[in-house]
């Protein structure tokens, strides 16, 4: 009698994970198809094939299982636990080289999720309490790299922060222009390879020219 329950038990649990999984992955496909205006329970529980009954029993409201799907997902939510193990381990390289990993990552990674491009698009188009707790937790990458880079760079010659910020905010909207629009920039061809990779080329020469300008040599 006792195996017969566990077995019962170990069923209703994936059951309840595979239902979780599919309302999971019909956010990214609603978000694909409708955009972010589409993301209601109806429409999100019909592309899973599951009662819509189950969104608010395993997630609380549509609401929380957007938040899990877009944390999911998220490049920087992602990258915050590696960095975490990194920084961990008291590494002794420079702020430079992760930074730049981080920062070209992003714009390949970025380049190639059309669903995360619609949450950017959603995030900058109007205030969202999903998008508000999404930017928190993509914080938490930046308290630990900037602790981190602190301890290398005097922040009254420097400041780091907005550089960051004019490159990863640029990084989106280079990506997002290349995707929706058919012209150049700035005379670049964006939707080519030979394009990114010269934005890629120009991030590097920032940070390189940034670190030098306070006397760390890359």
């Amino acid at each position: 009698m006792a195996k017969q329950q566990r077995k019962t038990y170990s069923g209703v649990k994936n059951d309840k994970e595979r239902t979780m999984g599919k309302l999971i992955r019909a956010v990214g496909t609603v978000l694909q198809e409708k955009g972010y205006t589409g993301l209601t329970i109806a429409n999100i529980s019909r592309k899973a094939g599951v009662d819509r009954k189950l969104v608010t029993l395993y997630f609380g409201s549509v609401e929380n299982l957007v938040e899990t799907y877009i944390k999911n997902k998220d490049y920087w939510v992602a990258a915050t636990v590696g960095a975490m193990e990194y920084f961990g381990q008291s590494p002794k390289e420079g702020s430079k080289g992760f930074l730049e990993s981080l920062l070209i990552n992003q714009m390949k990674e970025f380049a190639k999720n059309e669903e995360m491009q619609k949450v950017v698009l959603w995030q900058i188009s109007e205030k969202s309490d999903i998008m508000s707790k999404v930017t928190q937790e993509r914080e938490k990458m930046s308290a630990l790299f900037f602790a981190f880079a602190d301890r290398e760079i005097n922040q009254e010659n420097l400041d780091l922060r907005a550089i960051s910020s004019v490159l990863v905010a640029g990084i989106y909207y280079l990506v997002l222009h290349s995707k929706n629009t058919d012209s150049l920039f700035c005379e670049i061809d964006l939707t080519t390879d030979e394009g990114m990779k010269r934005i890629e080329d120009a991030v590097k020469k920032i940070l390189k020219w940034t670190y030098e300008s306070v006397g760390v040599k890359s």
